[in-house]
């Protein structure tokens, strides 16, 4: 998730704390019976996710008219959603929940403390998970429609603006890693079984001694792999990995993360602060070309609503 939705969730989470430990239940009237009031090209909005969202924005403490930003912000979120459906640009929902289970446990919640919360300010833990799919998925979007030959500058050129507008060349970390995953099949995929794993990767992780012994260090250890990933900036890091990535001593690994594939650590073989116009070009478009509020995004988004078909009931 880009910087502002980040900000947006770290507001919603802290008023939501204080709702935990404070509110009484919420359930509004709007709940008792769904109706649908919006229509997106053919997908329904009801007054239960328009209730919900309003319940959403009052956690964020958005002033205004609450219904009327909600029909805004649903309505926006569907065309983002209906077009990451439609590259096939959607996360998966096991980035989802963990991005869930990490967003509650970076405010000290639970998982079920979170749902709490949610449910506690008629939310759900649901319609947030739906929030978070569109904030995840939108800025794949936005990479796919560049590949495609959408309009993006040169490192060269994106090096001579930065220049131009009297800024120093950036500078980023430049990080060499490798992944070490202990796999677990699908069909096998069972608390017991992961917890087990975890337990195995646990005892790897505590007696790895880097990156040039690797290879020794899981012979003879079941299903699992290791990847050599080279070297990746800072800016590339994936979200799920970048803050353990950024708080891990070159030479050691990260803590362990149960993931779609297993369990996973990544090791810091190095790291080191690189300048050049590489890391110049990342940096710059990860501080300006946000994904979602790009000009180049905001230019799509308004061909989707242009197009959309969108009935108000």
């Amino acid at each position: 998730m880009r910087v502002s939705a980040k900000l947006r969730l770290t507001g919603l989470l802290i008023a939501a704390t204080m709702a935990f430990s404070s509110a009484p239940a919420v359930v509004p009237s709007a709940m008792a019976a769904s109706e649908i009031k919006i229509v997106v090209n053919k997908q329904a909005i009801t007054s239960v996710d328009l209730a919900r969202r309003a319940a959403f924005l009052r956690l964020q403490r958005s002033g205004g008219n609450l219904q009327k930003k909600a029909r805004e912000q649903l309505i926006e979120e569907s065309l983002k959603y209906q077009e990451a459906l439609r590259l096939g640009a959607v996360v998966s929902k096991a980035q989802i929940d963990a991005s869930y289970a990490r967003f509650g446990q970076s405010n000290n919640l639970s998982v079920k403390q979170l749902n709490q919360v949610l449910n506690q300010a008629g939310v759900t833990p649901q319609h947030f998970k739906d929030f978070i799919r569109v904030q995840m998925s939108w800025p794949r979007v936005v990479q796919a429609l560049e590949g495609a030959g959408g309009e993006t500058m040169s490192t060269q050129d994106l090096v001579s603006k930065m220049l131009e507008r009297g800024n120093d060349k950036p500078s980023t970390t430049e990080y060499i890693l490798q992944q070490v995953i202990f796999v677990v099949p699908a069909n096998k995929r069972s608390n017991a079984t992961l917890n087990a794993r975890k337990r195995e990767a646990e005892q790897l992780r505590g007696r790895y001694q880097g990156c040039d012994n690797a290879g020794s260090a899981v012979v003879g250890l079941r299903d699992v792999t290791l990847r050599n990933l080279g070297r990746i900036m800072q800016p590339q890091l994936p979200p799920d990995w970048k803050p353990l990535i950024e708080k891990t001593d070159a030479g050691r690994a990260t803590p362990t993360r149960i993931t779609d594939r297993g369990v996973e650590f990544i090791v810091i073989c190095s790291s080191k602060t690189v300048s050049d116009d590489r890391a110049a070009e990342l940096v710059f478009r990860a501080e300006n070309s946000d994904a979602g509020e790009s000009e180049a995004a905001k230019k799509h988004l308004a061909e989707l609503r242009r197009r959309a078909v969108i009935a108000n009931r």
